[in-house]
């Protein structure tokens, strides 16, 4: 299937991402003003991040039961508004205490209402399986050009007008996500006639299929990896650049490269992972992190291996997604893909969690991020080892059917 005759669904879901993720992404920008405006150590802003990746990941699989049960539109739309109103509480906050609600409770509630796990969940109803992994990849990808558009949009921002009016113009964003929300179609008629010939099943029993898979738990620990990954490299690489007298041109340049890279990152290994395995694929990503993460803190750190290393890492920066993703629906089917996919997800924000917040408590603790950054090589390489072992094939009832 071509991806010009994917669904509308397809597209709307993807400028929902771009939206939702690329502002997201941008929030290692603001580490700094922010930290600077309320006088407080990296720690507090960091924590701030990491309690939103944990929210994040903690309403997931509630959302996702929700999206599977009420349909994608309703949950979109609520996360949207939580979304605009926790950046624009936080733009007009004057207590750093307040962050924690702002940008930790509200965002987070927002972003797990309007990311990957609901859009991929309804994306997964109107795709054929064959070409569910490419599609994945592609929405993923859309992430990443939003990433792209916005870092540098937020770095002009902040320094032309401050950081609480960059916020506000995100929170104005927000509204065009309830506006593509408003159009998509996710009635059950219209949604489910590419769903799997699958017999029927409860939401229990889903659940106990699951967790009695070796594969999902499996599943879990790699994305768990991913997490860690890419929250503290968001959170804290424009501050790690800056330690090393780097420009904040430079961490800007860094972070949209790891965007406009992953676009073309995650459609690769989407595609990958509809012609061959999909866990050896993983392996192979986890393997390449371990390369590069490696490289970048072996070699001198310049303006130029900054760049190098965000286009590298960008390169396999969320192409996790389509193939995690796509072996839960290889797996277990499409039915309730958002609740088990975001049960997964769950672990992969108790990732970003330790990623963000263990990122600054260790930089404030031993004033270097060097233990940490040789943590992540090491969990990079474990993670491609986990993969090996999945059992990748259908279940049982799948089979069966």
């Amino acid at each position: 299937m071509s991806i010009f005759r994917f669904p509308p669904l397809v597209w709307l879901g993807i400028g929902i991402l771009i939206i939702c993720l690329g502002i997201r992404q941008s929030f290692g920008i603001f580490m700094m003003p922010v930290s600077e405006h309320f006088g407080t150590g990296r720690e507090f802003f960091s924590f701030a991040i990491a309690l939103q990746n944990l929210l994040f990941g903690v309403f997931q699989p509630f959302v996702g039961m929700a999206a599977d049960r009420f349909g994608a539109k309703r949950i979109i739309f609520a996360g949207a508004i939580a979304y605009a109103l926790g950046l624009y509480l936080t733009s007009i906050a004057t207590a750093a205490g307040m962050l924690y609600l702002s940008l930790g409770v509200l965002v987070g509630l927002g972003l797990s209402a309007t990311s990957y796990v609901i859009v991929l969940g309804a994306v997964a109803k109107v795709v054929p399986a064959q070409h569910a992994a490419k599609a994945f990849g592609l929405t993923t990808a859309a992430g990443s050009f939003g990433m792209f558009a916005m870092i540098p949009g937020a770095q002009y921002l902040i320094s032309d007008f401050g950081w609480q009016q960059a916020l506000m113009v995100f929170a104005l964003l927000c509204s065009v996500m309830v506006a593509f929300a408003l159009f998509m179609n996710t009635s059950k008629k219209g949604a489910q006639t590419t769903v799997d010939n699958q017999p029927e099943q409860t939401l229990k029993q889903a659940l106990k299929e699951a967790f009695s898979h070796k594969g999902y738990w499996l599943i879990h620990a790699g994305f768990f990896v991913c997490g860690f990954h890419v929250m503290f490299i968001a959170t804290h690489l424009p501050s790690y650049l800056a330690d090393m007298h780097l420009p904040a041109s430079s961490a800007a340049m860094a972070l949209a490269y790891v965007g406009i890279f992953n676009i073309f990152g995650s459609y690769f290994w989407g595609v990958m992972g509809d012609r061959f395995s999909k866990r050896h694929v993983m392996s192979a990503l986890y393997f390449l992190r371990t390369a590069v993460i490696g490289a970048f803190v072996t070699l001198p750190v310049t303006v130029n291996t900054a760049a190098i290393f965000g286009a590298a890492i960008g390169f396999c920066w969320l192409g996790t997604v389509p193939l995690t993703s796509g072996l839960v629906r290889q797996i277990f089917g499409s039915r309730y893909m958002s609740t088990l996919y975001g049960l997964v997800f769950f672990t992969h924000q108790v990732g970003s969690f330790l990623g963000a917040w263990a990122g600054g408590r260790i930089y404030d603790f031993t004033g270097s991020y060097e233990p940490i950054w040789w943590s992540t090589v090491v969990l990079a390489f474990l993670a491609g080892l986990i993969h090996f072992p999945i059992d990748d094939r259908p279940v049982v009832r799948l089979a069966a059917a």
